[in-house]
């Protein structure tokens, strides 16, 4: 579904990513873990397009996304959960939601969106900016369902969350991929919300993958080494 080949991101003279080679396969769930610093958010904005790469390939379902714009790349079936979450604060949840319905032909939230998040339902006329921060995890990952992706990329989504509802989202992550059959690319430095919802894990170190591991063998005490400070 997604295939990354000798991909590399500078800033200015700063080489951030370091000739990247990394795939994922359609309805797998892949951890990028590291520690602050690494390149996760890097890597994450630069497959969106937000940063843009300096050389290698990015395609997605067999087409070259690279040298696309963000609002191509988000037509061609990528999803996008920035870190932070970014809501728009002062429109409804409802409004948040319809801004991802751009690149659809439909103008409605899709039904399936409030039943997998009934909260937002609920809260529909209410602002962005009143929900909790769990609420506005669940409308910015809802937002970016509303395009209908194939491949959905959450930043850091546990930063802010509380505990339990850590848990309550991986089990919504796992039950979105189940129902859609997308893809998910997830940056992550929770462990535990990692082992929870991926099926391999891949750890950076400044810009460079330096372990990976199926989830079904994967040594805790090893990955928990690179995330350490």
């Amino acid at each position: 579904m997604l295939n990354v080949s000798d991909y590399r991101v500078s800033y200015g003279q700063s080489n951030i990513i370091s000739g990247m080679n990394f795939s994922v396969a359609p309805n797998e769930i892949v951890a990028v873990m590291g520690r602050n610093g690494m390149g996760k958010t890097t890597l994450m904005k630069s497959l969106m397009g937000v940063i843009p790469s300096e050389s290698g390939s990015v395609t997605l379902d067999g087409t070259e996304v690279s040298g696309m714009k963000s609002y191509q790349r988000v037509e061609s079936g990528f999803g996008f959960v920035p870190q932070g979450r970014m809501i728009f604060s002062s429109m409804t949840v409802k409004e948040n939601i319809e801004t991802g319905l751009t690149t659809t032909n439909s103008r409605h939230v899709p039904r399936d969106l409030y039943d997998m998040f009934p909260v937002l339902l609920e809260m529909r006329n209410r602002r962005g900016g009143n929900l909790s921060g769990g609420q506005q995890q669940q409308l910015a990952i809802a937002r970016a369902l509303a395009s209908n992706p194939k491949m959905l990329l959450l930043d850091e989504p546990t930063e802010g969350i509380q505990p339990s509802i850590i848990r309550d989202m991986a089990r919504t992550l796992k039950e979105i991929r189940d129902q859609r059959g997308l893809s998910i690319v997830v940056s992550e430095q929770v462990l535990s919300f990692a082992l929870d919802i991926a099926d391999r894990i891949l750890v950076i170190e400044k810009g460079e993958i330096v372990h990976e591991e199926l989830r079904s063998n994967v040594d805790e005490a090893k990955v928990a080494s690179y995330l350490s400070v």
